[in-house]
């Protein structure tokens, strides 16, 4: 196992946590009351801000998933802070499996409006909503998934549910490499990729130590993944297969070739393939190290 990736255990992902507290008021057929509040309690220690900088495979499955490998969606964690990249299933379930308390998500990213890639938004929100969440929350992507997520709430009728904690739509240019975040953690830049409907693949940036973290989306063989995977220490990419709008094992490696990237991982597969094979039809066109991602895979970054 290289040094950069583990997968979760039992007790893992709480390394910088002294306690997580929850408490809210009383509630009125399961909805928030007035005054409803939640409390998210993280006491520091020394080092804080850099001893927990990770991506955490939360599903790792192509559009049909199985009872080992949900749908693929992950999260990328600096320190306290959290972004959700995708929401498929039960979100909040995977979160805490993955040691991450609802509360510590401040962004969602779309990467498009694909049932296999936002079937879990509506329910995470719900859940929020119903924990007490009153911290606004950002969702981003491009138009075209923007739209559909807010539609998709609208039919939910959530502007009638009680006490909503804010939620900011963020819909994005469809430009190679557009600033998607830009803060003191992080910049992500999102390019438009090859796929069967507007898409966005991401560059992250990590400003603590410089690391380059890329993932590709649903993508057919593309300029912009390599582009948005230049010298990257970590290239994660879909590997559903050769088909329209996406890629084959062989492609993922020949990308990351191009790209100049330390290691690839591969994601978005079908469930019964044999990670051995896609691993070394990637490692045919790849000189660097290949890992098959399954859910619940670490990959540190710090």
């Amino acid at each position: 196992m290289d040094p950069f990736h583990s997968q979760l255990g039992k007790n893992n992902a709480r390394g910088c946590y002294s306690h997580v507290i929850y408490r809210s008021n009383d509630r009125s057929l399961g909805h928030p009351k007035i005054g409803a509040s939640f409390i998210f309690s993280i006491k520091k220690i020394h080092g804080w801000r850099f001893c927990m900088q990770r991506v955490v495979i939360l599903g790792s499955a192509s559009a049909v998933s199985d009872e080992h490998h949900e749908n693929s969606h992950l999260l990328v964690q600096i320190g306290d802070r959290v972004i959700l990249v995708d929401c498929v299933g039960n979100p909040i379930v995977r979160l805490k499996k993955a040691g991450i308390h609802p509360a510590q998500v401040q962004e969602i990213i779309l990467t498009h409006f694909h049932p296999d890639h936002v079937s879990g938004f509506p329910l995470l929100l719900m859940d929020m909503w119903l924990m007490g969440r009153n911290d606004s929350l950002k969702v981003i992507g491009v138009a075209h998934t923007i739209e559909r997520a807010q539609k998709m709430m609208d039919l939910y009728e959530w502007d009638r549910w009680p006490n909503f904690f804010p939620v900011q739509f963020i819909a994005i240019e469809e430009q190679a490499m557009t600033p998607l975040l830009d803060d003191q953690d992080v910049l992500i830049l999102a390019s438009p990729v090859k796929h069967l409907l507007p898409t966005i693949g991401l560059r992250f940036l990590f400003k603590n130590n410089g690391k380059v973290f890329s993932y590709s989306s649903d993508t057919e063989p593309c300029q912009a993944v390599v582009e948005l995977a230049k010298d990257a220490d970590v290239l994660l990419h879909e590997a559903t297969g050769l088909s329209i709008g996406h890629t084959s094992r062989e492609q993922c490696g020949e990308i990351a070739t191009q790209a100049n990237a330390k290691l690839l991982y591969l994601t978005h597969y079908p469930p019964e393939s044999d990670p051995e094979v896609l691993r070394h039809q990637s490692q045919s066109t790849f000189a660097g190290p290949v890992v098959v991602a399954t859910d619940f895979l670490n990959i540190d970054l710090t």
